[in-house]
């Protein structure tokens, strides 16, 4: 079945290229469809284009299809074009005529682009809300390894002393940033396209305000063509931020990677989770780190897929947007993975104490020896130059022991604060507002 078929059957080569994989993408989609079919119902009954009574049975059949599609029991039949055309098709099968209805005042065009708007929100939800239990535990561990000290690098050589409980808090911290992205991208989505039809609207009177209010988006997209001009856009600016979260988990699984090695040997990891070789029977191998490095970068090129999907299209719809599912929708999946093993690995790290005290890291704590002198009324220049003597010289001492107090510090880790930021980013996206939404328009 195909919406816009009217005498001429299309050629089936043509048909199975154009298709591609759109029909499993679309299974994604199935109950956004559905609720933004329930929106355009109301909203059309409101205005005349249908009785009270045929909303009044639209609607139980809608709801009906609804609770097929959250118990799996759902899918795209032989034959059947889409998402739209197998909800469309149901009603009519089920309820003759007025099942025609429902696609008064809209196009394929805006009722894919509010299933995805919609998808995208639930998306980006879950997403943060992952995102946050990842934060969480990093916070946790920071706080639980605040006093074992770490070396800290530049240009991957000996730099200063750090902590493990700074590196992870480090870490804590940069998920605080990629909420905040992913907060913008969540304002982009969640503005409602319904009713610019195929791009130029409709010479019905349709209530846009209304279905926006029924569906729980912040705002419309007023504009008929920029609804239409926001599709590929608004997967970009996604696409952007998910990369973002991806590229924390990436040098988080970086560094693993190395301070697992025996070179490093500053973190281990029970047996069952690592992995061996196949001669060497000593080997413990990150692969889960090395699988999220390579996801996650796989997940950093996502923009750049889109941007050159959708590079030098005019306004409109053009079919070239429907290949962003193909990219976008397995994304989620594959991020909410990486951010559940990672959960899972950090959960179960071990961190070697006491690794400061091996002469081999001494010079870490020069800087620490000419902040000393300064304290003492020496001047910094003078100082620093005292120390580089005594490392060239071979006379160099030092302490371990150091204090440093100021916010974000090793002694001074803002923990709380930190987490004050994180509680209100995900606090400000207010998903108790379309959730709200949405549960009035099912039941």
């Amino acid at each position: 079945m195909k919406l816009w078929q009217k005498n001429t059957n299309v050629s089936e080569v043509v048909e199975t290229f154009t298709v591609g994989n759109d029909r499993a993408m679309d299974l994604f989609l199935a109950p956004f469809d559905v609720q933004g079919s329930l929106a355009h119902i109301t909203m059309l009954q409101s205005i005349g284009l249908l009785t009270a009574e045929e909303l009044t049975i639209l609607s139980t059949e809608l709801k009906k299809i609804y609770k097929d599609i959250e118990i799996g029991d759902f899918k795209l039949e032989e034959g059947v074009e889409d998402i739209h055309s197998q909800v469309e098709l149901m009603l009519t099968k089920t309820l003759g005529e007025v099942g025609k209805k429902i696609h008064s005042g809209r196009s394929r065009n805006d009722q894919v682009l509010v299933d995805l708007k919609l998808f995208l929100r639930s998306a980006i939800e879950q997403l943060v809300h992952n995102t946050e239990h990842l934060f969480e535990l990093l916070q946790q561990k920071s706080e639980a390894f605040k006093n074992d000290l770490l070396p800290g690098y530049t240009h991957l050589q000996l730099a200063m002393p750090s902590s493990f409980g700074l590196w992870l808090g480090a870490y804590a911290e940069g998920l605080v940033d990629d909420v905040i992205t992913l907060q913008s991208a969540y304002k982009v989505v969640n503005k409602n396209p319904l009713g610019s039809a195929a791009g130029y609207g409709s010479s019905f009177p349709l209530n846009r305000t209304m279905t926006t209010e029924l569906l729980g988006f912040e705002d419309l997209n007023y504009n008929v063509v920029y609804a239409q001009m926001s599709r590929g856009k608004s997967e970009r600016i996604v696409a952007q931020a998910v990369s973002n979260v991806a590229a924390t988990l990436n040098k988080l699984s970086m560094d693993c990677c190395l301070y697992m090695n025996q070179n490093f040997g500053f973190i281990s990891f029970p047996d069952e989770l690592t992995t061996g070789s196949s001669i060497m029977p000593h080997k413990k191998n990150p692969d889960v780190f090395e699988l999220i490095r390579a996801r996650c970068n796989q997940l950093q090129a996502l923009p750049n897929d889109i941007i050159l999907l959708t590079t030098n299209l005019p306004s409109g719809y053009h079919r070239d947007f429907q290949l962003l599912k193909e990219y976008l929708f397995p994304a989620f999946i594959t991020l909410n993975s990486c951010i559940d093993m990672m959960h899972l690995m950090i959960s179960n790290m071990h961190v070697k104490q006491d690794l400061l005290s091996n002469d081999q890291y001494k010079y870490l704590f020069s800087v620490e020896e000419v902040n000393k002198l300064v304290l003492k009324g020496v001047p910094f220049r003078d100082a620093y130059k005292k120390i580089g003597s005594e490392i060239e010289a071979g006379t160099f001492t030092w302490s371990t022991d150091i204090a440093h107090t100021h916010e974000g510090s090793i002694g001074n880790l803002c923990t709380e604060q930190i987490a004050a930021m994180m509680r209100q980013a995900v606090a400000s996206f207010g998903f108790e507002k379309y959730h709200d939404a949405i549960d009035k328009l099912l039941k």
